[in-house]
Formats: C-alpha cells, structure tokens, sequence
C-alpha cells in the first residue's frame, strides 16, 4: 500500500505543478477509491499531506517567472486556515455516504463548468 500512496502523491504532485491541483480532485478521490478509506479520512489523510510546504518548489519556479501573486496567496491561505478548521469540523458530523454523494456533485459541478468556459 506504501507504494500506491507514493504513486498517489506523485500523480497530485504533478497535477499541481501543472494545473495547481491535487488534493480534492485527485487525492481524496484516489483514497476512496484505491486506498479504499472513508471520505472522512481521506479527507483528513489529504490535508495532513498538504500540511507541509509541498508547494513550496513549484510556487518558487511560479514566482521566479512572475506568476506569482503574493498578496493574493496570503489573502487565500488566510481563507483556507478558517475554511479548512471550519470544513473539518462539519465534516466530522456527516454521514460517509452523503459525504460521498456530496464530493461526487462537487466534482461533477467543477467539470462541468471546466467544459463550458
């Protein structure tokens, strides 16, 4: 199992080199489904990954060629410390598959309005 979560963070860390994606769209998915945890842990198993400075490498080759707009990473990182203890917090209340089914919409939503813009 060691070898399909390194597998797992190597495939979200090269989507979010590319694309700045990883944890929702493909880290919690791959646990559900692959490592076979429940939303309510992988979540947790996703955030406790991004935990540390793993962006760090990519956001430096973004800044060092000016794609970096620092004001507004510190103003979004300030969102998702609330928003991550926030989100965790109900998260602990919910039933594993209405989180699912949830995370499902949520995934199906960003897509679709991916396609069309």
């Amino acid at each position: 199992m060691s070898l399909i979560y390194l597998l797992i963070g190597l495939a979200a860390g090269l989507l979010s080199g590319l694309f700045g994606i990883g944890g929702g769209i493909l880290i919690v998915p791959a646990l559900l489904l692959v490592g076979r945890m429940a939303p309510a842990t992988a979540t947790g198993t996703s955030l406790g990954a991004l935990l540390l400075p793993v962006g760090a490498f990519g956001a430096w080759e973004y800044y060092k060629n000016g794609h970096v707009d620092v004001r507004a990473s510190a103003l979004i990182a300030l969102g998702l410390l609330a928003g991550a203890f926030f989100g965790a917090r109900v998260a602990q209340g919910l039933d594993p598959a209405l989180a699912r089914r949830a995370f499902a919409v949520f995934l199906l939503l960003v897509s679709v309005k991916v396609w069309f813009s």
